[in-house]
């Protein structure tokens, strides 16, 4: 787990970036109501976990480099024993400092007094500007008390800035902490997905296969999947983001997979695909082979110096030239990659950044050039072919059928690490697990 000595780290390093002349607020994230009187399970936002680990709503975290009664401060919830017998318990001002670590903390009802005097002679604010609730209000609200007080020598901040581009380019980059998190999220979807090919069978539907991802995750204590799981049998693995996951699942259909758990906030994130009876046909087998060589052709450029288009591209002149040879698509491999006419069979990316976040934060482009890949960096690998049923252009035997293969890459200082690699991906693999 993530210890306090390290979330101090993250802060130090924020602050030095924001420099003595700024100021840094990061809100906590909201309760959400469902319906009625019932909340959905909270879920704290990944920057502010990030930096403080406190895990309850109505909070914002203070980050005031050089101040020096204390560079740290915590806005959150007072301790009440009421609250605590009904829902449990929580920090107060003292777990805020004595737990989290905060040099302060105040009650959130004193925000609005308390704020204006921390922001003064300040020359930049820095927050996120596109998700912090009413905070952009309030915040010009404190300025403007400032500004009437310019007679009497107190400044107001005149710049503000968003602090997501300093943060995320922190997450970007994983401790050996948070890779031992990821790899033990890693570890128990990978467990899942074996579970769930082997629990597969005609005649059940797609929830109960996603029941046995869920009871692996949770018998882990992973109580929260990382996304809304796709468990796609047949042609609704043609539907990127299907999430219905009620069909009846087909003797000869394939069932795609998209599923990770997330254990302390970071996410796991797979996908396989496999027959529903444990036998592909010839068909079934050969767009998955053809899907399995581009993703390890993909992975082969994941290497410290190589830049992020790399895989995507390997990825995309194995599926086109592969198109080809099945006969799904006619022409010079050159001219259908620069016409991108492969897209009607393949029209995502091959991959995105994962952390705490599933499509975890972090520029994929620097001064306009794809970024250059360092050790440290999570990434997916996830190349699939999607056949429309009703796709009149190709054989009837190739119509229907939808195929993703993704891992978990980490990139390390000689090449790159399969996180994922416990759940089987081979067609022999599979068909053996299916079988056993």
């Amino acid at each position: 787990m993530i210890t306090k000595k390290e979330f101090q780290r993250r802060r130090r390093q924020l602050m030095r970036m924001v420099g003595k002349g700024g100021i840094a607020l990061i809100p906590s994230a909201p309760e959400l109501k469902r319906n009625r009187d019932v909340d959905y399970p909270f879920r704290q936002d990944s920057d502010f976990y990030y930096l403080t680990g406190f895990n309850e709503p109505e909070a914002l975290a203070v980050l005031i480099p050089g101040r020096e009664q204390g560079e740290y401060l915590l806005f959150c919830r007072e301790f009440d024993p009421q609250k605590a017998l009904w829902t449990g318990r929580h920090a107060g001002l003292d777990g805020a400092r004595d737990d989290f670590g905060a040099d302060d903390a105040f009650p959130m009802e004193d925000l609005d007094e308390i704020l204006p005097g921390l922001l003064e002679n300040r020359e930049r604010v820095y927050y996120p500007m596109d998700r912090g609730g009413d905070l952009h209000g309030r915040l010009l609200d404190w300025v403007h008390q400032l500004r009437d007080k310019a007679r009497s020598g107190v400044t107001a901040p005149s710049e503000f800035v968003s602090v997501e581009h300093l943060l995320h380019d922190m997450r970007l980059f994983k401790s050996p902490a948070e890779l031992a998190v990821m790899r033990k999220a890693a570890q128990v979807s990978a467990a899942a997905h074996v579970r769930a090919m082997k629990a597969c069978r005609p005649g059940l539907f797609e929830y109960q296969i996603e029941a046995e991802l869920l009871h692996e995750f949770t018998l882990n204590g992973m109580r929260s999947p990382a996304y809304p799981s796709i468990v796609a049998g047949g042609v609704n693995a043609c539907v990127l983001h299907y999430t219905d996951n009620d069909a009846k699942l087909q003797d000869g259909d394939l069932l795609l997979i998209d599923a990770g758990a997330e254990h302390a906030n970071y996410a796991a994130d797979i996908t396989r695909t496999f027959p529903v009876n444990g036998r592909f046909s010839e068909p079934q087998r050969a767009l998955y082979e053809l899907v399995l060589e581009a993703q390890e052709a993909a992975i082969a450029q994941i290497k410290p110096g190589a830049h992020w288009n790399e895989p995507h591209d390997a990825a995309v002149r194995t599926l086109t030239r592969g198109l080809v040879k099945l006969g799904l698509l006619k022409g010079k491999v050159d001219k259908l990659i620069k016409d991108e006419t492969y897209k009607q069979f393949y029209m995502h990316r091959t991959g995105h950044w994962l952390g705490m976040d599933v499509h975890d934060v972090g520029d994929y482009k620097v001064g306009g050039e794809w970024r250059m890949l360092e050790p440290g960096m999570v990434l997916t690998v996830e190349p699939g072919l999607y056949v429309a049923p009703d796709c009149k252009k190709v054989d009837k035997c190739w119509r229907g059928i939808g195929i993703r293969i993704e891992d978990d890459v980490l990139v390390t200082k000689a090449g790159c690490e399969i996180l994922t690699g416990g759940a089987p991906k081979t067609v022999a693999e599979i068909e053996r697990v299916m079988q056993a």
